[in-house]
């Protein structure tokens, strides 16, 4: 399996049409994961709106590490592990706050992840 592949146009695609699963780490170091749509690339990373999370931004802040699971309806997807920063103004914020999908939503900020490694799901 391949390890460490690019953002290329397909992995684009999956990314921005489809739920991704965001996992984070907690302070007793168990997982926790929730569902978020509507994630965007811009420049090379992930952006992902904050309209109602709490334990995910407690998690972030004490362990910016996260991985992200994506795939489509055949199956096809990706694992992205990376780094998060939240920004609650500037523009990622501003990206969030624009997606039309997010329109009547609080966008209280944006989790930006660096792409750290992608690798295909088997």
């Amino acid at each position: 399996m391949e390890d460490n592949l690019k953002v290329t146009s397909e992995v684009k695609k999956i990314i921005e049409e489809n739920p991704l699963a965001l996992a984070t780490i907690n302070e007793n170091g168990e997982p926790y994961v929730i569902a978020v749509a509507y994630v965007k690339l811009k420049d090379g990373k992930l952006i992902i709106t904050n309209n109602y999370m709490t334990n995910t931004l407690k998690n972030i802040n004490q362990n910016n590490k996260v991985s992200l699971a994506v795939w489509d309806k055949d199956w096809a997807g990706y694992q992205i592990n990376g780094t998060a920063t939240y920004f609650e103004e500037g523009k990622y914020f501003d990206i969030v706050k624009f997606i039309k999908e997010n329109e009547g939503e609080p966008c209280k900020g944006a989790i930006v992840v660096e792409i750290n490694k992608i690798k295909r799901l088997a």
